[in-house]
């Protein structure tokens, strides 16, 4: 401060005088405010409120940064936690409008969003991540063009609750044309539509599987008709930020593919006692059966293979109603099971109806030795089935099998579907 006292002094001396007080006037006007900045005594001169400095009748003035009438407010505040994942960010404006917006995850990851048209808001494009901390950097300008800005941070909430999702698909597994994807939730679902939206099955020619409830906590998909043969069939969950029911989330998000292998589809007719095996381009095959009798007659209509077993137990103590003499097989080969009540197509070394008469249980026995042989009519046809190949039943004494039994949805018309 002393010095640009000392300049306007050297000042009243003359033309080359009045020169370096010009170049002193520059320097110590800077001086002045470098000296404002650490302290206000010493000065020769006087400051006033704005930083303007004065001596001999001259004046310099440093003005105060102008501020953006544009106030942005973000929500949720920053520092917020638990967080709900959908609708819980917004950012808005007042006194200007939005220019950028970016939020982002802890890795850098954006989320998608859109500026309203009016230039005053912004939202996310779909939900958030639950369990997750974004940042988000908004700009906006006011009417003068003045920026304002802010970054603030915030964190979705935990799920304290989830519920467990659980189908019947093997990731890269080979599966037959009337394969249905089957899902299981660990607990009751209350916002089904929206669980329906975190789930799709398609298929790389295009088909889609739609989805049918079963209760609260069984989703089945199947597409119109059997799967293309060769089709690749992805089954993906988009549930982590799903609310399934108050407070509980779904568990999981994940890509499930598989295959659709080669054609067969076989029909069981109980009134002839025949099977034809279809294994598509004109190739059949009609292979001699037994089915159920008529106080335990088999069910009518559209099953899947849902599991294969080379040797297994069956006991009447197992399945419900059953009519006549218990039976207890305990090696029972080539069984291939249909339904979740107990209905096989199954090898039988213990009868000779085959053919000729309906003597079993409900099930669909076929010729076989004990122990199973791979040369008999049960065992080439176990070898040449595959989990959801579609066996048909007609003709039988018995009612229509309900969808939910094992993975029978083929039996629903797709209008009710």
């Amino acid at each position: 401060m002393e010095t640009v006292g000392k300049s306007w002094a050297v000042a009243g001396h003359g033309r080359r005088a009045g020169r370096s007080a010009a170049a002193l006037l520059v320097g110590g006007a800077l001086l002045l405010g470098t000296a404002a900045c650490n302290d206000g005594g010493g000065a020769t001169g006087s400051t006033d409120a704005k930083g303007s400095a004065s001596a001999g009748g001259s004046s310099s003035t440093d003005a105060a940064p102008k501020v953006s009438a544009a106030q942005l407010t973000v929500t949720p505040a920053d520092g917020a936690t638990d967080v709900q994942p959908k609708d819980g960010l917004q950012v808005a404006v007042a006194g200007g409008k939005l220019t950028t917006v970016e939020v982002t995850d802890k890795n850098g990851k954006a989320v998608d969003g859109s500026i309203s048209a009016d230039g005053l808001s912004w939202k996310p494009a779909g939900q958030l991540t639950v369990g997750t901390t974004y940042t988000v950097a908004a700009q906006a300008v006011d009417p003068a063009g003045l920026v304002a800005a802010s970054t603030t941070s915030f964190t979705t909430l935990t799920p304290a609750k989830t519920a467990s999702t659980n189908d019947n698909i093997a990731d890269n597994g080979n599966y037959g044309v009337g394969m249905i994807v089957s899902v299981r939730f660990g607990k009751a679902i209350k916002n089904k539509d929206a669980v329906l939206g975190g789930v799709t099955v398609t298929g790389s020619d295009g088909t889609v599987a739609k989805g049918h409830w079963f209760g609260d906590s069984r989703l089945d998909f199947r597409p119109e008709n059997f799967w293309t043969p060769g089709t690749k069939v992805t089954v993906k969950y988009r549930l982590k930020n799903v609310e399934v029911a108050p407070g509980v989330y779904g568990d999981i998000d994940k890509d499930e593919p598989f295959t659709i292998g080669r054609y067969q589809v076989s029909t069981v007719d109980a009134a002839a006692h025949t099977m034809t095996v279809d294994r598509g381009n004109g190739k059949t095959e009609t292979v001699p059966i037994t089915a159920g009798n008529d106080q335990n007659a088999s069910w009518n209509g559209t099953m899947v293979i849902s599991s294969k077993e080379k040797v297994t137990r069956m006991n009447s103590a197992t399945v419900s109603n059953v009519k006549g003499d218990e039976y207890d097989v305990p090696d029972v080969p080539h069984a291939m099971r249909l339904t979740t009540s107990g209905t096989y197509v199954h090898g039988n070394y213990w009868s000779s109806a085959f053919g000729k008469s309906n003597a079993s249980h409900g099930c669909i026995g076929v010729a076989d030795a004990k122990g199973g042989s791979d040369s008999s009519a049960a065992g080439k046809f176990f070898n040449s089935s595959i989990v959801g190949d579609v066996v048909r039943i007609k003709n039988s004494k018995g009612q229509t099998v309900s969808g939910d039994n094992g993975w029978s949805g083929w039996t629903i018309p797709w209008s009710k579907w």
